[in-house]
């Protein structure tokens, strides 16, 4: 048992030894690390005798060299360029709000003063007259007044057409330029001519109290509002005992 020891312990000497090279070396110093390689099948060869080339650098991108953009100057405006708004046309005494005045009750000859001064120094306003007609004098079919004789002619041409051969223009100066169409001492007989007008295509014709010598007129006048003050003032010297109202 001694002796078995004994040579284990020797063989251990002797491999000791070998290894460490005291029995010699091989004439490649490199012989030995063979054997101490680990895991040699991964390993590979890159070059043989040169340097590795060093990895090629990923290029940069070019950077365009950027100039300084030109300040551009925005060019000066002068006063023909600012545009101008436009000025406000003036104003018109046809833009002016309308205003209706009216007089009444006139007696005929007054009225006529009355529209002769309108339609001389004030054309810009519209003047319409209605009669008061007072009892006693009947009642009678007629169209209104006509705003000129030229107008009262149309009209009685247009009767003519639709077979209506009965009437005259009124010149008197309470109705000029009206047509009567027929005068009634009831009011019944006078509806029946006007049914009897409607019937045949008159829409213009109406029935009233047959206006007389003591008939009054009512005067209405429509305009612009700039020539109030003055129309007043012409009226009141015109007609002093009348006044001036606005219109219901």
């Amino acid at each position: 048992m001694k002796a078995l020891v004994f040579l284990l312990v020797l063989a251990n000497l002797l491999f000791y030894a070998f290894s460490q090279g005291y029995f010699g070396r091989p004439d490649n110093p490199d012989a030995g690390r063979i054997a101490q390689q680990v895991l040699p099948e991964r390993m590979r060869i890159v070059s043989r005798g040169e340097a590795p080339a060093k990895p090629l650098a990923k290029p940069e991108p070019a950077i365009p060299q950027s100039t300084p953009a030109e300040e551009t100057t925005a060019p000066e405006k002068t006063e023909a360029d600012v545009p101008v708004p436009p000025e406000p046309a003036p104003e018109t005494k046809l833009d002016l709000p309308a205003i209706c005045l009216t007089w009444r009750p006139l007696p005929v000859a007054d009225a006529e003063r009355l529209s002769a001064l309108l339609a001389e120094r004030f054309g810009a306003y519209k003047v319409s007259r209605r009669v008061v007609a007072t009892e006693g004098n009947g009642w009678w079919v007629f169209i209104p007044p006509q705003p000129s004789k030229a107008d009262a002619e149309k009209k009685s041409a247009e009767l003519r057409e639709l077979g209506v051969t009965e009437f005259f223009v009124v010149q008197d100066a309470a109705n000029r330029n009206a047509i009567s169409l027929g005068v009634f001492s009831s009011e019944k007989g006078g509806q029946e001519k006007l049914a009897e007008l409607k019937a045949l295509g008159v829409r213009s014709a109406q029935l009233g109290l047959r206006p007389g010598k003591d008939s009054m007129v009512t005067l209405q006048a429509r305009g612009p509002v700039a020539d109030k003050v003055e129309l007043i003032g012409a009226v009141g010297r015109l007609l002093p005992k009348f006044v001036t109202l606005a219109c219901r």
